[in-house]
């Protein structure tokens, strides 16, 4: 099989012309285990230069697709445009800051500390933050004026990008007790801001998915992997509450907000812990779509990558919750999340670069004459018969 073998006109320049953002998908997915990995509670030999590796990689491969993505807007503006009209390829705008979080906290979290690098990060928080905001407005802007969409055809990837500013909130939480108190209090002030934003709007998403399903029952099996976006809002509302309220203590220790960063931190656990209750429903709700879905077949896309962040960000904040309080069974249970990513991201890397070796994954549906709504992922044909979820185990 030749490299590339499937791209139009066999021409490389067409990656560029129709990279879609979907692929930072892959930077949420692998940035998330190199997190998890580094705060796995039961250390191994190995433990600490994996987790650095990933993040390593992460970072490069972020560098790769953030030049592709702008390639595209600069070179292609007209096929850029049409970006923004696609009823599902424009959502995955929203990958594009949740990517570029997991860089931001792996510096924190699995590199050490300086004066240089932590003024690097705060800048590219900011630029997080940016980039976090244009994701929730612009994008639903477009959902409600330009594009067609349906309650029938609705999935929760209508989450994609509402998420970004409660993921930048969680980054903010790890960041300011790194900061001198007067950055500290903004980082928080405007963390507290961006939670605000979006887990009440991600909430609202989620009542109308579960009408949705109610009514319509479950969407079609290129879209199958959503089950499993509603893990990504109700993780990391839940761990940027236990971070900002961690944040507070030390941040307002010495102010008259003393009390009230008290309080911040209780009432964050107390809201954590019944978002976490939520996102367990929704996991175990996740986990029967799945195993009916592998009886009818599961084409590969790059939708795949759902299978990652939103467990990934589910169990950190499992790992916080453990780590605040006193209930034991978190920890433990957080260690088997953190397996089962590892198991969803090697197979569904694995999967990637056979799609990037082939090229078909290397297709831009916004630009295909159809637009119906199954492009929106990028489907690969199954590679035989039977579940292809199944047919990627026995490989």
């Amino acid at each position: 099989m030749a490299l590339f073998s499937d791209l139009p006109r066999g021409d490389l320049r067409e990656i560029v012309r129709q990279f879609t953002p979907n692929w930072f998908a892959a930077n949420m997915g692998t940035g998330i285990l190199a997190l998890m990995v580094g705060a796995f509670p039961y250390p191994f030999w190995g433990q600490s230069p994996l987790a650095q590796g990933l993040w390593i990689i992460n970072g490069l491969f972020f560098c790769l697709f953030a030049g592709l993505f702008l390639g595209r807007a600069i070179f292609y503006p007209a096929s850029f445009r049409r970006l923004f009209g696609h009823p599902v390829q424009s959502l995955f705008i929203g990958a594009i800051p949740m990517g570029l979080a997991t860089i931001i906290n792996g510096g924190l979290l699995l590199r050490p500390h300086s004066g240089p690098a932590l003024e690097m990060a705060l800048v590219f928080w900011w630029v997080d933050v940016a980039l976090s905001v244009l994701s929730v407005l612009v994008v639903p802007y477009f959902m409600f004026t330009a594009q067609e969409h349906a309650i029938e055809r609705m999935t929760a990837a209508w989450l994609l990008p509402i998420v970004p500013p409660e993921v930048a909130a969680a980054s903010g939480g790890l960041l300011a007790p790194h900061l001198a108190t007067g950055g500290a209090t903004m980082v928080i002030y405007i963390s507290y801001v961006l939670w605000a934003i979006s887990v009440p709007l991600a909430l609202g998403i989620l009542t109308i998915l579960f009408l949705r399903l109610t009514l319509h029952k479950l969407p079609h099996a290129d879209m199958a992997v959503s089950a499993w976006l509603p893990l990504g809002p109700l993780g990391t509302g839940a761990l940027a509450l236990v971070l900002l309220g961690d944040a507070d203590t030390q941040a307002f220790a010495a102010t008259p907000l003393a009390q009230l960063a008290a309080f911040g931190q209780m009432g964050g656990i107390f809201i954590a812990f019944l978002l976490w209750g939520f996102g367990l429903w929704w996991m175990a709700m996740a986990g029967l779509f799945t195993l009916r879905y592998l009886h009818e077949g599961l084409p590969f896309n790059m939708g795949w990558w759902g299978f990652t962040f939103p467990l990934g960000v589910y169990t950190a904040a499992t790992f916080a919750l453990a780590h605040d309080t006193d209930f034991g069974v978190l920890a433990p249970l957080g260690a088997g999340f953190t397996l089962l990513l590892a198991f969803f991201w090697v197979l569904v890397t694995w999967r990637s670069f056979q799609g990037m070796w082939s090229g078909q994954l290397f297709h831009a549906p916004c630009l295909s004459e159809e637009t119906g709504l199954l492009e929106g992922v990028c489907t690969l044909p199954p590679p035989g018969t039977g579940p292809d979820l199944l047919e990627s185990l026995r490989r």
